[in-house]
């Protein structure tokens, strides 16, 4: 397991290693690129507040046959404010006195573009132009495509367009809320209520009289595009085989068809309910109905309360009867502006009673309410099956004498003009780019030129991801605490796993290894010093030991030196032979049981001296055939005392 960490660690560190390297080598090639921009601004003159994105704009040219193109770099010439009233309001209310200017965008602004901005705040606004050429619905799509920036936000108000129906009384002059219009379409707020409108005005073939027709809400999210502050792209396309497009930003939001997806239906139902039809009297609509044959027992009290006293309650000790709740406050001054004849006598305000804080309670003592067991309410027969049933009753169903059936609603009214009639909360609502035309190429050569160059200058100029994450946080104090949680987690991970193990004393001292440590015959000197040192510490804690248990382990310890060493010394003579090979001490050729403890000390202090000085000389001789080659450990074993 711990060799697993170590890979999950290495691999950490490589993956660490190659994106530090990564972001040097971005963070070098933004270093050149910033050396080639100075070199060739040397001579230039650099605004602060112009864009990071040195953009040429030049105004936009349509490509092919067009019906209408503006795009305000000239101002507004060609455009008409109106200056008729609403009907049915207040004159000082009614009139389209809203203001509008031609400028540039507030932020992002490519230099020469400019567009309409709707200037004033809770006002109407009413202004138009004529198209280049009348748009006929015949066999040609109809596109109809503009810019809208909603540069504060929007509260509630329009930024949608009125294509204005062919007429030869149209006077723009006179534009206002009822003048007739083909199609509506655009962005429209109010509230939490995001709207983007399509509404066709359908003629019926009947009657001639008008009828709006609304496009299915777009199953996006929309509150995007009316908060952030940018500019977006609104296309309407209207095809010949009666289905449309709605796209916003060049991505399609919406899509149906002019008899499917509009409410109400283009086509109406072939039947209607007769108007003329009633319900009979007897007609039964009920499912279900009191069994009439059910009859109230006769233990069924119907006067029994709901809740009763508790008759085996007991008023708690310690309660003060005498004592109020509420008492009046002592410290309470009347104030000096108290006049008793305007105000009458004056109370001091009252304050918990201090004596109730440490009593069971205060005042009058009352047993408490529990549900009466007797309680069963007022008696009702249970409900059966109502044989008479006859269903929910509706009025039969008649020809529709307004029956029409238009299989081709695409060939509405011709439109020669458009126009913005609004109404807003909001002030600095940007408008620009219009271009009304067939084809579908020409529109969108048209926004890359105008609305592509806005979208690319508003990309450089977004704040990096560190800053969006700064400012998402002041807007919301509770990110900080995800963001510090989403750092600390891995650190805390790499450490608890990555860190270092410390291996623990009682690990070190019992693991059995499964090669015997080298040592040399230094080493070897020691470890028999320390054998010796243990036998001094033996015979202290032995001393009450009888004399023969004593003798018998002393017998004992020795054999088990002497063979160990003569084995040494027999190992030495072989490696001398063969090239000096380690010496090893096999546990199981040493004849030493298993009960047997480490430690097995190389002499006694107490041990026969006459063995002591042979298995001294036997070492050497191994030494001398050994030289200072480092040899293989030797087994400690210690003799269990009992």
């Amino acid at each position: 397991m711990h060799f697993q960490w170590d890979w999950l660690c290495l691999g950490v560190l490589i993956i660490s290693s190659v994106t530090a390297g990564m972001e040097s080598e971005e963070n070098l090639d933004a270093d050149v690129e910033v050396e080639n921009f100075d070199k060739q601004s040397q001579e230039a003159d650099v605004d602060r507040d112009k864009s990071s994105l040195e953009v040429v704009y030049q105004t936009p040219k349509p490509t092919g046959e067009v019906y209408f193109t503006e795009t305000f770099d000239e101002g507004m010439s060609g455009w008409v404010l109106s200056v008729t009233l609403k009907e049915d309001m207040d004159d000082n209310v009614a009139k389209y006195d809203g203001r509008w200017e031609v400028e540039e965008l507030k932020e992002n602004a490519m230099p020469g573009d400019k567009g309409l901005v709707l200037k004033s705040v809770a006002k109407y606004h009413a202004i138009s132009a004529m198209l280049t050429k009348t748009f006929v619905f015949d066999d040609k799509p109809l596109i109809v495509q503009y810019e809208v920036n909603f540069q504060k936000g929007i509260d509630c108000g329009g930024a949608y367009i009125k294509l204005l129906s062919s007429s030869n009384d149209l006077n723009l002059e006179y534009f206002f809320d009822k003048t007739p219009y083909t199609i509506m379409f655009g962005p429209d707020k109010c509230g939490e209520d995001y709207k983007l409108h399509f509404i066709f005005r359908h003629k019926n073939p009947k009657t001639g009289e008008y009828d709006e027709k609304h496009a299915e809400r777009p199953d996006v999210d929309l509150k995007k595009f009316y908060l952030d502050k940018k500019t977006h792209l609104y296309t309407l396309v209207l095809k010949p085989d009666d289905t449309f497009e709605i796209l916003i930003d060049q991505t399609v939001v919406s899509k149906g068809s002019l008899l499917e997806n509009m409410i109400p239906p283009v086509n109406p139902s072939k039947e209607i309910e007769d108007p003329t039809d009633k319900k009979p009297d007897d007609w039964d609509e009920r499912p279900k109905i009191p069994d009439p044959n059910a009859v109230k027992p006769d233990d069924w009290d119907e006067d029994e309360p709901a809740k009763i006293e508790d008759p085996d309650a007991v008023k708690p000790e310690g309660w003060l009867d005498d004592e109020p709740q509420y008492v009046p406050d002592p410290n309470a001054k009347k104030p000096k502006d108290w006049d008793e004849e305007m105000d009458g006598e004056w109370e001091a305000p009252q304050i918990p009673n201090a004596k109730c804080e440490t009593a069971p309670g205060c005042g009058e003592w009352v047993r408490p309410m529990k549900n009466n067991p007797k309680y069963k309410g007022k008696w009702r027969a249970p409900m059966i099956d109502n044989p008479n049933y006859q269903g929910i009753w509706s009025p039969r169903k008649i020809p529709n004498p307004d029956y029409f059936e238009d299989l081709h609603p695409f060939k509405m009214t011709a439109v020669s003009a458009i126009g913005l009639e609004l109404w807003s909360m909001t002030s600095d609502i940007y408008f620009d780019n219009f271009i009304i035309c067939s084809e579908k190429e020409v529109a969108d050569r048209w926004a890359a030129d105008s609305w592509g160059l806005k979208k690319l200058v508003a990309s450089a100029n977004e704040p990096g991801m560190f800053s969006q994450l700064v400012t998402a946080a002041e807007e919301h104090p509770w990110l900080w605490v995800l963001y510090i949680l989403t750092l600390a987690l891995p650190v805390g991970l790499t450490v608890l796993f990555c860190w270092p193990g410390k291996k623990s004393d009682e690990y070190i001292d019992f693991k059995k290894p499964d090669v015997s440590k080298q040592i040399t015959k230094r080493k070897l000197k020691e470890v028999t010093e320390d054998f010796e040192d243990d036998e001094l510490e033996e015979e202290k804690e032995n001393e009450d030991t009888d004399e023969d248990e004593r003798r018998e382990m002393e017998e004992t310890k020795r054999e088990l030196i002497k063979d160990n060493t003569e084995k040494m010394g027999r190992e030495a003579s072989v490696s001398e032979g063969e090239g000096g090979e380690d010496i090893y001490d096999d546990e199981e050729e040493n004849g030493v049981p298993d009960e047997e403890e480490n430690e097995v000390p190389d002499g006694s202090q107490e041990g026969d001296r006459s063995n002591k000085s042979d298995s001294e000389d036997e070492k050497k001789e191994a030494d001398e055939g050994m030289g200072d080659r480092p040899l293989k450990s030797v087994r400690k074993r210690r003799v269990r005392k009992d």
